[in-house]
């Protein structure tokens, strides 16, 4: 235990003492608060600017519409109606389309019958302006729905009191408990995928260093293989957990901040229970080793950084997994397939932790995959260290399958 001790505490001496460590602790932070700041801000402050004319033989039509979508957009949009139309308005309507002095048209023809749906063209200069085209959308279902209620007989009092907005006061609280809860899994969530591989890697970095400059025939006279590969998993775990906690002590502050808080718009922030840490923190040490411990075979097995890429899929592909999967775990967290996927041991430490902050998971799906993990990593870590303690004096040529396997079977 004295040599794992003395190597882990070499790892990570070694890596908190540089700048990289110190810049990383700071930046990152930085660039996800940012990130996370400004799509909220974008969320809550982009609205349709685009410049729309709006015709139609029925000028009362065309006058709700424009009415809807000025509301809508509290006014963003700068809308124009030309009714009845004449002879020269489309081709004039589309030549300002070109040439950009306006962002698009819609044409309502009303219903020739009554009770049938007016015929309605939509035309924009650009097919990725998604937003004004789903504005505009909702906003011809709302006048449409409104003028069919009217001729059904009822006053148009009676329909304006079934359209308007329903609000929900006696569950804001809880829910916006929920929302910031929400919010700061989702940040753990990606926080656990980047520091794994992140760290999963500089383990095997660590070793194809010290494997080039010839440093392990020297410690090999008395450190054993193992302990060398426990002391290199250990010290630059602490790292890593090191950087989480400055990180999360911050997040906490920062959430907590009144000054921050009226910065997004108020009702806007992120909170973390005791259970999401200490769910976070055990599921982040079990997924730490796993990864590491397969990323230190893989930095024994190969000679330089380039061979490394070649084999770091083994590390990201299940990680991609887990992203892929998170949209089907997020909207049904105890479906079967949701079960089966945070039962895996790959993809335990994301979507286990995932689904507990989302919805109640029962305690012994839980157990089971903290023991289905514990399982995995003594395998994983008897696999690796087999193959680490041959690996990491093999030198020129990479091995292939067959003479892994080999490495295995040496006693």
């Amino acid at each position: 235990m004295r040599n794992i001790f003395l190597i882990a505490r070499r790892e990570y001496l070694e890596r908190v003492r540089t700048k990289g460590f110190m810049i990383a602790t700071i930046l990152i932070p930085l660039l996800m608060g940012g990130g996370i700041t400004a799509s909220i801000l974008i969320a809550k402050h982009s609205k349709s600017s685009s410049h729309i004319v709006i015709v139609s033989p029925d000028l009362a039509l065309a006058n709700d519409v424009q009415d809807q979508l000025n509301r809508d957009t509290e006014g963003e949009m700068l809308l124009n109606i030309v009714a009845p139309p004449s002879a020269n308005t489309l081709p004039g309507l589309k030549a300002s389309l070109k040439s950009k002095d306006i962002d698009g048209y819609l044409w309502i023809t009303p219903a020739a019958q009554k009770g049938a749906k007016p015929k309605i063209e939509y035309r924009q200069g650009s097919s990725a302006d998604l937003a004004t085209r789903n504005t505009v959308r909702d906003a011809l279902d709302k006048v449409l729905t409104r003028d069919r209620l009217v001729a059904q007989g009822m006053s148009k009092a009676d329909v304006a009191d079934m359209m308007s907005p329903i609000t929900m006061n006696a569950a804001d609280e809880e829910q916006d408990s929920t929302s910031a809860n929400f919010a700061g899994a989702y940040v753990l969530f990606f926080l656990m995928y980047m520091v794994i591989m992140l760290y999963g890697m500089n383990v095997a970095r660590s070793i194809i260093e010290e494997k080039t400059s010839r440093v392990f025939e020297v410690m090999l006279a008395t450190v054993k293989p193992a302990e060398m590969m426990a002391g290199k998993v250990i010290g630059v775990g602490s790292v890593g957990l090191t950087q989480v906690f400055i990180w999360m002590a911050a997040a906490v502050v920062l959430t907590a901040t009144p000054l921050l808080t009226h910065f997004l718009g108020g009702g806007t922030h992120i909170s973390l229970s005791a259970a999401q840490v200490g769910y976070f923190i055990v599921y982040f040490l079990l997924g730490y080793l796993l990864y590491s411990s397969i990323a230190a075979a893989l930095g024994a097995m190969t000679n330089s950084e380039q061979e490394l890429q070649q084999l770091n899929m083994f590390l990201v592909m299940p990680l991609a997994a887990c992203m892929v999967t998170l949209p089907l775990v997020l909207n049904s967290p105890n479906s079967i397939y949701a079960r089966i996927l945070s039962l895996i041991p790959f993809c335990t430490p994301l979507l286990m932790y995932m689904r507990i902050s989302v919805s109640p998971v029962p305690w012994y799906e839980i157990a089971a995959s903290i023991v289905l993990m514990a399982i995995t990593i003594y395998v994983v870590l008897w696999i690796a260290s087999r193959i680490y303690r041959v690996g990491i004096l093999m030198y020129g040529k990479k091995p292939n399958l067959p003479e892994i396997v080999r490495w295995m079977k040496y006693s």
